[in-house]
């Protein structure tokens, strides 16, 4: 039997559990039927993203970015892009700091965008400023090699 894997739900916040086999196999939500892992970037809110870092059993890549920043906006296309490029292994999430002023207090974001990769319930890396996909791939393989 294949161990498990738990990974929190970006919409509901619920906490799943399947065989870590099926990550690359489109895994929902069994409360709500949002995709777990399917290759976007989610955006989540403080306390999901807090459920996230601290449990889930695959890495995590944060973006904290603001509606009114440029360079935030500039770089949504490229998370999107790396995202895609880092599936099924890692998943990438976002959070509007604007909204959610008590994340970059938590997590002492300076200034965005500010990315934050954590794995097995810690923050293993920091990346700050708008990149092409590529450097975000290469920065996350990087640090999870790293930490391997």
């Amino acid at each position: 039997m294949s161990p498990k894997l738990r990974l929190t739900c970006p919409e509901c916040g619920q906490a799943n559990q399947f065989p870590r086999d099926k990550a690359g196999a489109a895994p929902k939500c069994g409360i709500c039927g949002h995709a777990l892992n399917d290759g976007k970037v989610a955006p989540v809110d403080f306390r999901t993203l807090e459920k996230m870092a601290k449990s889930d059993g695959l890495p995590l890549l944060v973006d904290f970015w603001a509606p009114w920043c440029g360079p935030c906006r500039a770089m949504a296309p490229e998370f999107e892009k790396a995202a895609k490029a880092l599936a099924p292994h890692v998943r990438l999430a976002k959070i509007d700091t604007q909204s959610h002023p008590d994340a970059t207090v938590r997590y002492n974001i300076r200034g965005i965008p500010a990315f934050i990769l954590f794995a097995e319930g810690r923050e293993v890396a920091r990346l700050a400023g708008a990149r092409p996909a590529a450097d975000v791939v290469r920065f996350v393989q990087e640090k999870l090699t790293l930490i391997a």
